[in-house]
Formats: structure tokens, C-alpha cells, sequence
């Protein structure tokens, strides 16, 4: 038999799914680390038994089983030629909670956030804690012993780790758990590969060389963040190998941080903490130097901090350009080398703030911090959440110069700390390097990342030779090179350097008794893979130039655009809230998360030999569920903007391929409507009959559940006879008629000419034009740019910041803002253009906050209102505009609701094959938000395709703001 039949026999007797496509291949090739690998399959088991029937299959080929959850590995844990056993999808549930003995009991899948938004309300939490928290899962943080930003306080996962139910290599299930000494006993008598694992494991531990050798070499405990092979110096602390110890002996302390090469894990049962005192403030102590801010550590750690991290200048520096992080640094004096941000926390509100001013007083003693602001409240969550962007955000540096993990998890003791630095700093000067500092400085770990050209010779031996250099150097101070990120591929290499060899041949011992087969997680922490080899890039190939409609210089060309995702993840969350990545969300499929559709983006563009690289299936396949809401163009930290990509993908791949009926008549939706104009009651009638319009909707594959949106008069140019001027004019103001405002929706544009003339502003339209959106979501740039040229040149000459432009619709107006500077012929007349431009709410808010416009102009009247934003607002503008406005009026209760995104997403919904999609996106907080909300109360949504929606999964109306304003009027 061969082994494509072996695959599909094997597909066919999984619960789960087997993939061996090159799509998924691609799709799995990396993680968040440097390495790329193809493996030859992609797994999705749903159960035990398809656990135990992918490693039966993997014996029997000797093929490497490689467990995954979320794929944010920073070491290569998750690349390699094998298997690739992906159990987010199905082994996500939470199994069983005991509140008395405070444990939990998960599945591998299980994502952190989501487990401690389910413990919230027992009082309980899990305290290890990730940047990557919204999305990295249990098996992961299990698997590299994770920390994060709480260990100084509440440990490593290790630490947490009670029961681990696994498979071995073998096939049999084994439940490793705590045994006293005649539990053990037992377990060392058993005749099969369990019993054998126990008594071999105790025999080697009990050996004396063998301990003196792990107390040798192994760095101290006060380290504890280490995680550099096997933690087998954690079982010399409990019985019965050490006769005073009280904790007795436990497997699962070396299967963390593991990395999935012993066992794999199917459920683990976790100790929990009570939740952390309510009452908290942090520090944000500024330094003129690194050195500065490493000699406070040691000081500042006397007090009782519950999270100590380092923020350097080059971090900082990056979110400048993150639209997300702008506003959370709010606390910045002058220009910081470093920040280290301490936190206290306290039930008692008077000893937190006696405790503050202890910590002040060591900083203004120590004489090294210039500034140390005191945060609290939601102050705090935005400084924490600008530390947390750090990772995502170093893949913002422009070109082929990155910051590189492979430095980055070296942990000293914490005393030793100030001087490894300034060693390290005098290292990286011979090297020529201006290292990226970052992360947890009370626990002795620093995230160290040089910058380097992986895509060089040069850069490739320099990323060997600075690793190398940095393992003697965290020897010499008795650290770890790994404190939480794991060894990997990256560091591998070199953990007998940092144990020893006698520890490492152990390591190698251990690793058979486990695995005799050496098909689990093949070449890392043993027989490693080489650290520099299947790297992302090939060193001294050119990359690619590749011509496009749209404009990337800014990012040197698509193709490095895509390059910009580093696989950190933040689209697979699936917390409330945020909007990235819809599709994702409703799928849970990888190919349809912002990460999935840069990384096929970047292979298909890099190894597709065609003459036009984006004729590709693989690329339609991925490019397909995206909604283009431009969720990722704000909320990624590497601000990768897949909805542009997907335009300009369209537009080059139809160049090969043609365009459909349908996707035309989608497109030209202004000149439809245009024309249509003498006999829009006609079409009305067509499109509204049962019998007709469900044949035409059939015949352009339109989702018959959708009710088409009915033609109306144009609004211009009759309007224009209508508008009047106040007499006493705060400003002019041109007021842009889009597609959907002067056709389909007329009422809305005539509310906001009769709301902003009541208002005292003087209306100016110019003929109605396309903003060029519908062109831009179908692919036909072309046209769109000729949209672009043509808007650009006339508003130019009437737009300035005293006479505004204004949009109803935030799809059109945020246009000119975000596609016209890449796509037309005139870039900065164009950026001049859309620094005048606004949504209609964004400047009513801007108008209010000024005192142009007050409660007085709007009745008394009591009303509710509940806002959905649309997405590009969320992405490119403020909700809290279309708030501030819609509050103007006394007697308003407003809520700005937590509703992601709407799933309409212009055409997208209309579509058959995507119908069913759309209304779970809008299932996932829309519908249920909406259907809350009582009959009373008013649903407000500013985009035209959201209100649509709304009508269409709740059968409630949708008022634009302008409207409900326009209404409240005296």
C-alpha cells in the first residue's frame, strides 16, 4: 500500500480529519519562529482514539508526531517534516472544576483567557500568564513550562501541573499523577512501558553521580524560570528521592516543558489560585539608560511587586505606528531608554498605598529612575497592554532587518542580573549589535533580540554565532538559555554546553525510555535539527518584486508586507471582544485567520514560479471567508492589513481568470443604479416578486433568504435646491453623497443635510460620485483608482481644514482616508485630502468637544439607544465618536455595544456560498446583543451593510446616528 492510501485509510477511520493538500502543508509549515518546514500531513483528531491511530500510523512510516495548539512557538516546537497533530480545534473543552480543592481539569486546547473568564466567577484564576494569553492554550503553556508576566508572584506552569493524561509512543494511555512512596512502588512493578519508565527513571535519579551531576550543572533554584531540557532536578525535591521532602513524586514536573517529545498530552489537571486583590496600582518607573533601569531590579524586588517588566526604547518606539497602541501611552515623560512597569496589589486600600510610597521612595533613593508616574485602573490594563504588543509590534521594522528570536529567554539569578546585562551589552557591541530589550526583569529574564537579515549568509552565521556566544555567556552566570520560550530548534543545539554532557546523555536516556520508537516532536531538546537550517528564507536569494495596483512601498512591496506577520496569533483569539479576524471566529479554521492568510500569501508569492504569482488555488482558497472588515489593518500588532491584500489579490488573479456575472453587477452597483433610474419602480417590482426575483437570485447565485435593498430617487441634484443656510454659519462643510446614501438609502443623506443645517453649518454637494468601495472589495482596482483620481481632484479644490469633508457611510468616506493614497496617481495630494476627511459622527463629536454644539439644540425626550459600530470605524476610526454624539441629547441612555463585526460585509452576505457564514459571524455578539434590547429601545448602526444585517438575523430596524440625532432635534 502506499502511503497517499495509507493517508486516506487513515482519514477515513478518524473522528477528526486528515489533510495532506499543500494548502495545509503551507499553511503549517511555521509558527511564530523563525523555521519553516513543510510536514506531510495535518491532523485534526477529535478523540483519544484518533490519537492513538495517528501515532499506530506514525510507528508504523517513522514518521515525527508534532503536537500543536495555537502555534505561537517561538523556538520551532511546532516545525517540522511529520505530522503536524493540531488539537485546537476539537480538544478544547473544559472537563471539570473541583472550587474545594481549587483544580481544574482541561483539555490541551483550552485557551488560557477563556479558562480564567470561566473561573472568574468561583474566584479563582490560573496564574501563569502569556503576552500571547488571548489565544496560546494549555498544552502549549504545559509544554514550555510558560510564565509570563505573574511568575514573580504565582510561578510557572510547572508549578501548576498535578495530572496529565497522555499517550505514549506505544499507543498506551497513561495517567501520570502524584504517588506517594507505595504508589510508586506499584508503578515501578508494572510490566509494560509505564512500569518500565518508573523504575528505569528512579533507578538513574537515584544514582548518586547522577544527582550530583544535576545539582552540578542544573542552575539554582532560585532560578525559576529554566526551562533548558528536562527539569529532572525537580524530582530530586520529592519523595522518595529526597526522604525530607513533602511533595511526593510526580511525572508531570518533566513533561513540562517537554515540548511534546515524551508523550502526548490529551487532559491536565491544573492547581488554581484565588483571584489576585481587587485594589491594584503600578509604577511606571522611566530610565535614562538599560543599565540604570537593571540595578533598580534588585532594589525595587524588595517590595512585594506582582509584576516587574521592561519595556526598552525601541518598543516604545514601535507604537508609534500602531493606530491600537497610540493612545495607551498616555503615561510616557520625555523619551524613556527603558520603563520598567511595577505593580502592587492589595485587599486593603491603605496598605496599598503605604506600599506605594515605600516603592516610590526606593526609586527616588536609588537616584536611577527620572520619572515614575503612578498608574490606576484602566491605566494600568493600557500600560500592560502596551508591554503585551511588544512581541507582535518588533514585526513592524520595515525591510528584511528583523528582530530575531533566538537570544530572547535567557534567565540569570536576579542578583547576577545588572552585570549579565552589562556583559551581554559589551557582547552584542562586537557584533555590531543594538539589542531589542523587553519583558520580565524581576524574574532575571529579559527577551534580548538582535536584529538581523535572515534572508543573508551573513545574518544566518551571525544568528548561529550571537546564540553561541550568549549560551557561554549565561553559563558563566549560571542561568538558563531558556526561561519560558522553550529550546526548540533554536537552542537546542546547545543544552550540553548548559548542562553538561553527562546530564545531556540522561536527557538522551530519558528520551528513549518515553519515546523508543523517536517519533514524538523528532529534533528538539535531543538530536536536534540544526539552529540554522530551514529558516524561512533561503540567505541570498533576492526577494521577489512583484508589480501591484495598490502602493506597498511604504512596506518595500507586498510581498514583505506579508512578510510583516511573524505568527504571534492575535487573530485567533476568541475573547468578546476586539473584531479580528470574523471569519476566523466563526470557523475556527486556521486558513481563515489573518496569520493563515499572510503566511500562504507569503509562500505562493515566493515559491509560485508563474509570471503572474497570484494564479493560485491555494490563495483563493484563503482569500475567500475573508470579510475584508480591516480588522487586522489595527488590531494585528504588525498592522498586516489582509483586506488590501485580498483586493489586490482578486484584481490579479481575474486578470487570469475573468470575473462573474455576479461579482460585475456588485461591483457596478453606482452605475447600476444609475442607469436604473427611470425604472427603479420597475426593478423594484422584479427583485421583490417571489417568483421572479428568486430565479434572478438563483441564476447569480444571491442567497434567497436576502431581501435586496430597493432603488430610490437620486438624491442629487434635488437636493441641492433644498438645502438652506443658517443665518448665522459656524462653518461650511461639503457633505459627500456616496453610492448608498444618494440611491438606496435617501432619508439618511436628507437627515444629515437637515441635521447639520439646523446645526448651523453650511452644506456644500458636488455631484454625486462612487467612492470607489465596491471596486476595491471585488478586485476591479482599475476602476476604483479611477474613482480615486477622479474624487482626489475634485475635492482637493474646495477641501481644507476650515471646510471639511464629510461621509455618512463609513465604508466610502474611510476610502479616501485608507485606499486613495495607495492607489491613486496623486499619493500626497491625496494624503492632504484625507486629513480633511470625516466621518459624519467624528465630526460632530470634534464639534462638541469645541462648543459648537450643545444639549440645547435636542429635545428633552427620554430614549435608549444601543450602538453597533461598523468595522472600519473600529479599525480606522473612534466608536466613542457616534457615543459622545448620540449622549448630546439629556435624557439619552447610550451603550456602545461589544458586537465584533456585523458579517454582512457589503456583497459578502448576499452570496450564496456565503450566507451561512455571514449569520454565524453576526451570531457570535450581534444578534443576541440586539435581541436583549427591548422594544423601546433604538439600535443604532452607521454603516449601511450592518443595518441590513441587523434587519435580516433579528428583524429590527436600524437607525443611522444622523437619523436618531436628526429626530432629537427641538
Amino acid at each position: 500500500m502506499t502511503l497517499n492510501k495509507e493517508l486516506i485509510q487513515l482519514n477515513q477511520q478518524m473522528e477528526g480529519s486528515l489533510h495532506w493538500d499543500t494548502l495545509h502543508q503551507k499553511m503549517y509549515a511555521t509558527d511564530a519562529s523563525v523555521y519553516r518546514k513543510n510536514p506531510m500531513a495535518v491532523a485534526y483528531p477529535k478523540s483519544v482514539a484518533d490519537v492513538k491511530l495517528l501515532l499506530s500510523f506514525c510507528r508504523k512510516n517513522k514518521i515525527g508526531v508534532i503536537p500543536r495548539t495555537a502555534g505561537t512557538s517561538l523556538a520551532g516546537q511546532c516545525v517540522g517534516p511529520g505530522l503536524v497533530v493540531d488539537v485546537s480545534k476539537h480538544f478544547n473543552a473544559i472537563i471539570s472544576l473541583d472550587e474545594e480543592n481549587k483544580t481544574v481539569t482541561v483539555q490541551p486546547g483550552v485557551i488560557r483567557d477563556d479558562l480564567n473568564r470561566f473561573l472568574a466567577p468561583y474566584g479563582l484564576f490560573f496564574g501563569p500568564n502569556t503576552s500571547t494569553s488571548s489565544r496560546c492554550m494549555m498544552g502549549g503553556m504545559v509544554g514550555n513550562n510558560s510564565s509570563g508576566t505573574t511568575s514573580i508572584r504565582y510561578g510557572v506552569t510547572r508549578d501548576k501541573v498535578l495530572e496529565m493524561k497522555t499517550v505514549l509512543s506505544d499507543g498506551s494511555s497513561v495517567h501520570f499523577k502524584p504517588l506517594k512512596a507505595e504508589g510508586l512502588a506499584e508503578k515501578c512493578k508494572l510490566n509494560n512501558t509505564e512500569g518500565r519508565i518508573y523504575k528505569n527513571l528512579i533507578q538513574w535519579l537515584e544514582d548518586p553521580k547522577v544527582r550530583q551531576n544535576l545539582k552540578d550543572f542544573y542552575p539554582p533554584d532560585t532560578v525559576h524560570r529554566r526551562n533548558t531540557g528536562y527539569a529532572l532536578d525537580t524530582l530530586l525535591e520529592t519523595q522518595p528521592l529526597n526522604g525530607k521532602a513533602m511533595l511526593p513524586f510526580n511525572m508531570c514536573k518533566i513533561l513540562a516543558g517537554s515540548e511534546g517529545t515524551l508523550a502526548f498530552t490529551t487532559s491536565i489537571t491544573l492547581a488554581l489560585e484565588p483571584l489576585p486583590p481587587p485594589n491594584a496600582v503600578m509604577v511606571a518607573a522611566h530610565f535614562e539608560t538599560i543599565a540604570q533601569s537593571m540595578q533598580a531590579v534588585l532594589p525595587v524586588m524588595q517590595h512585594q511587586l506582582f509584576t516587574c517588566e521592561l519595556m526598552d526604547k525601541t518598543i516604545l518606539d514601535c507604537t508609534l505606528q500602531n493606530p491600537t497602541q497610540i493612545k495607551n501611552r498616555f503615561f510616557l515623560k520625555g523619551d524613556p531608554k527603558a520603563i520598567l512597569l511595577l505593580e502592587l496589589r492589595n485587599d486593603d486600600l491603605t496598605e496599598l498605598e503605604k506600599e506605594l510610597r515605600g516603592l516610590c521612595d526606593t526609586l527616588e533613593r536609588s537616584g536611577l529612575s527620572y520619572a515614575f508616574p503612578v498608574l490606576r485602573g484602566d491605566e494600568i490594563n493600557s500600560a500592560l497592554q502596551l508591554r503585551h504588543a511588544g512581541l507582535g509590534l518588533l514585526g513592524n521594522i520595515v525591510g528584511d532587518d528583523k528582530a530575531v528570536a533566538c537570544i530572547e529567554d535567557t534567565a540569570v539569578p536576579l542578583e547576577h542580573l545588572a552585570a549579565y546585562i552589562a556583559d551581554f551589552q559589551k557582547l552584542m557591541q562586537q557584533f555590531g549589535q543594538d539589542v531589542v530589550y523587553y519583558a520580565h526583569a524581576g524574574a532575571g529574564e529579559l527577551h534580548l533580540r538582535p536584529i538581523l537579515n535572515l534572508k543573508t549568509k551573513k545574518g544566518v552565521q551571525d544568528f548561529r554565532a550571537i546564540t553561541h556566544a550568549v549560551a557561554k555567556l549565561a553559563k558563566q552566570y549560571n542561568g538558563s538559555l531558556s526561561g519560558e520560550h522553550g529550546d526548540g530548534i533554536v537552542r537546542s543545539e546547545f543544552i550540553p554546553l548548559m548542562v553538561g554532557e553527562e546530564n545531556y546523555d540522561l536527557f538522551k536516556k530519558v528520551k528513549s525510555l518515553f519515546d523508543p520508537f523517536g517519533i514524538m516532536n523528532p529534533g528538539k531538546i535531543v538530536h536536534p535539527f540544526p539552529m540554522d537550517k530551514n529558516l524561512r528564507y533561503e540567505p541570498d536569494i533576492e526577494t521577489r518584486e512583484i508589480k501591484t495596483a495598490f502602493d506597498f512601498s511604504s512596506d518595500m512591496g507586498l510581498l514583505r508586507a506579508a512578510e510583516k506577520c511573524n505568527g504571534s496569533g492575535e487573530c485567533r483569539t476568541e475573547a468578546p471582544a476586539g473584531t479580528m479576524c470574523p471569519s476566523y471566529r466563526a470557523t475556527r479554521n486556521e486558513k481563515d485567520s489573518t496569520r493563515g492568510r499572510a503566511n500562504i500569501l507569503r509562500e505562493v508569492l515566493t515559491h509560485n514560479p508563474k509570471q503572474n504569482p497570484f494564479d493560485h488555488p491555494d490563495l483563493k482558497a484563503v482569500f475567500d471567508l475573508c470579510l475584508a472588515c480591516k480588522a487586522c489593518a489595527s488590531e494585528c500588532p504588525s498592522s498586516v492589513d489582509v483586506a488590501t491584500y485580498k483586493s489586490e489579490f482578486l484584481y490579479q488573479y481575474q486578470k487570469q481568470h475573468g470575473v462573474s456575472l455576479r461579482d460585475w453587477i456588485f461591483a457596478h452597483t453606482a452605475l447600476r443604479n444609475r442607469l436604473g433610474q427611470p425604472l427603479r419602480r420597475l426593478q423594484n417590482a422584479i427583485l421583490n416578486h417571489g417568483l421572479i426575483g428568486n430565479v434572478l437570485k438563483r441564476g447569480l447565485r444571491i442567497a434567497p433568504q436576502r431581501q435586496l435593498p430597493p432603488l430610490e430617487r437620486a438624491l442629487f441634484p434635488n437636493i441641492q435646491k433644498k438645502i438652506v443656510i443658517p443665518k448665522k454659519t459656524i462653518k461650511t462643510v461639503y457633505l459627500f453623497l456616496d453610492e448608498f446614501s444618494n440611491y438606496m438609502e435617501t432619508d439618511i443623506g436628507k437627515d444629515a443635510v437637515a441635521l447639520l443645517t439646523r446645526l448651523g453649518y453650511a452644506v456644500k454637494l458636488l455631484p454625486s460620485t462612487d467612492s470607489g468601495r465596491t471596486f476595491i472589495s471585488k478586485g476591479f482596482l482599475e476602476k476604483a483608482k479611477k474613482c480615486a483620481n477622479q474624487n482626489v481632484n475634485r475635492y482637493s479644490e474646495v477641501i481644507n481644514a476650515q471646510s471639511p469633508l464629510l461621509g455618512i457611510e463609513p465604508s466610502a468616506i474611510y476610502t479616501f482616508k485608507d485606499e486613495y493614497p495607495k492607489l491613486c496617481d496623486f499619493p500626497e495630494k491625496a494624503k492632504t485630502l484625507a486629513k480633511n476627511c470625516y466621518l459624519l459622527d467624528e465630526f460632530l463629536a470634534y464639534e462638541a468637544a469645541l462648543g459648537n454644539i450643545g444639549a440645547s439644540a435636542f429635545h428633552k425626550e427620554t430614549k435608549t439607544i444601543k450602538i453597533h459600530a461598523h468595522c472600519y470605524q473600529k479599525a480606522m476610526g473612534n466608536p466613542s465618536d457616534t457615543f459622545k454624539i448620540l449622549n448630546l441629547p439629556e435624557n439619552y441612555t447610550v451603550t456602545l455595544l461589544n458586537t465584533g463585526c456585523c458579517g454582512m460585509a457589503g456583497a459578502f452576505g448576499y452570496e450564496k456560498e456565503h450566507y451561512e457564514l455571514s449569520m454565524k459571524v453576526g451570531e457570535e455578539r450581534l444578534f443576541p446583543a440586539v435581541r436583549k434590547a427591548d422594544d423601546m429601545t433604538i439600535i443604532a448602526a452607521n454603516g449601511t451593510s450592518c443595518r441590513h444585517q441587523i434587519a435580516d438575523g433579528t428583524q429590527r430596524k436600524a437607525l443611522h446616528p444622523v437619523s436618531v440625532l436628526r429626530q432629537a432635534l427641538r
